[in-house]
């Protein structure tokens, strides 16, 4: 006999849960899907497709004749290949599109196992309207302190080290897969997120911030590569606490030559990559760049990118910003021991923050 009617559950709810499925098409799950979510498709993206084809075409009754019968198929695989392991008490979540017959499918063969299964409501459509919403509120609840300073500074290794010390970091570049910056993209070449899955990954981070503590976030543009920083997080960033960083150029220019080292296996992407720049930097210009990558002159490369275009650019973007600057560090070096006390200092500094006074601190701790 059937067991009872599947509970329904909510978006926050989701935690309760010892495995959270998506009962979705893998191309469905690629685009955006609950965090550590695993994919157990009761229709591939084939199946999906032919369903929906007859569905509209043919009639309601013939597309379930067929995808019923693919449906059962997968989540036996699914129940063999996956979930034997599962004991008794084993609490899954089960969510498709809209909350409808494929999760409700999935729940119904999992509750008749004896497993307490459950439904998410309005399916993956609820989840994405409760990120959207918690991305307009908990950006303002937080204590942002904002990293500012030109390419090469540090600013990202100052994150990391930040957050070895136990500060609570946003990195927004990690969340992207990209630097931020024209020339910015993953070393490995992996593909940036989706705009849904960075939104996604970037409330996962949020919400689990103490708003009584600070969070350090570098300064970035809007946009990160492919992906927009969400309206609130942007403005709420632009009026936060800045700290300001400087470098001498050569220390800096050592620093890219290091982090942007892989474009040296791939030059004719970057000489794709900075003819973008046409129309806002003189062609001369451009010709002498694409010179210098055939030469395999990166530091004369990078070094005029920084001076001509990244730096002035960066000055531009951030005189828009209103944050009040509370302390600005000038360092000679960029060594490891240099990033451990800026982060002791900040950490200090954020902690004791007010916002009445400006304070300036120098360093050149090697």
């Amino acid at each position: 006999m059937p067991r009872e009617t599947a509970p329904l559950v909510s978006v926050a709810e989701i935690d309760a849960f010892d495995t959270v499925i998506d009962a979705r098409s893998p191309a469905e799950y690629a685009e955006d899907h609950i965090p550590g979510a695993i994919s157990c498709p009761v229709l591939d993206d084939r199946e999906r497709a032919i369903v929906g084809t007859i569905y509209k075409q043919q009639s309601p009754f013939e597309a379930r004749r067929i995808g019923g019968a693919w449906v059962a198929k997968n989540i036996a695989h699914h129940i063999e290949n996956q979930f034997q392991d599962k004991p008794r008490s084993w609490r899954p979540l089960v969510y498709c599109w809209r909350g409808g017959q494929r999760s409700g499918a999935f729940v119904t063969w999992l509750r008749l196992i004896g497993w307490d299964a459950a439904q998410l409501e309005g399916g993956y459509k609820a989840f994405r309207r409760h990120v959207l919403a918690q991305l307009d509120t908990l950006p303002t609840r937080l204590r942002l302190f904002v990293l500012a300073g030109p390419t090469g500074c540090g600013k990202t290794k100052l994150l990391h080290t930040l957050a070895q010390l136990g500060a609570q970091v946003l990195d927004l570049e990690a969340l992207a897969r990209h630097r931020g910056s024209l020339l910015g993209r993953a070393p490995d070449g992996a593909p940036q997120p989706t705009q849904k899955a960075f939104e996604t990954a970037l409330w996962s981070a949020l919400r689990r911030f103490d708003p009584t503590q600070p969070v350090f976030v570098e300064a970035e543009n809007r946009r990160i590569g492919t992906c927009h920083l969400p309206e609130t997080l942007w403005q709420q960033m632009r009026a936060a606490p800045r700290v300001t960083l400087e470098a001498p150029l050569d220390a800096r220019l050592s620093l890219v030559l290091a982090e942007y080292g892989f474009w040296r296996h791939d030059r004719e992407t970057l000489k794709a990559q900075l003819l973008r720049l046409k129309g806002v930097v003189p062609n001369a210009v451009l010709a002498h760049w694409q010179q210098w990558i055939d030469r395999g002159d990166f530091a004369a490369l990078y070094r005029d990118l920084m001076v001509r275009h990244y730096d002035p650019r960066y000055r531009k973007g951030l005189a828009t910003w209103s944050g009040p600057i509370v302390a600005h560090f000038s360092f000679s070096t960029l060594s490891e021991a240099t990033f451990a006390d800026l982060a002791a200092q900040l950490i200090a500094i954020a902690a004791s923050f007010r916002p009445v006074a400006t304070v300036t601190r120098e360093t050149s701790r090697a």
